[in-house]
């Protein structure tokens, strides 16, 4: 998976609403997809009608975006935890 910056416009009420999301995806194809799917169940805007002006791979690090941070978080080792069974067995 990889990290994408989605720049575009889309008709909101009677403004041309801009937007600027950072979607986790494998290409730019499905960064486009998750983008007009999103947009459209909340702002029931069609996919004819945003425009979306550049999509462009992004270091993971430089986003804010909550769902990339989580995508791209180190996984390490969870700490071990003793239980008072193993303190008294010694």
């Amino acid at each position: 998976m990889k990290a994408y910056r989605v720049v575009g416009k889309f008709p909101n009420g009677k403004i041309i609403q801009s937007f600027t999301q950072d979607v986790v995806a494998n290409d730019e194809d499905e960064a486009r997809h998750r983008i007009e799917s999103s947009f459209g169940s909340r702002h029931r805007v069609t996919r004819r009608a945003m425009k979306i002006a550049s999509i462009e791979q992004i270091d993971p690090s430089t986003s804010t975006e909550p769902k990339v941070i989580s995508a791209f978080r180190e996984r390490a080792a969870p700490p071990v935890v003793e239980t008072a069974a193993s303190s008294e067995e010694e």
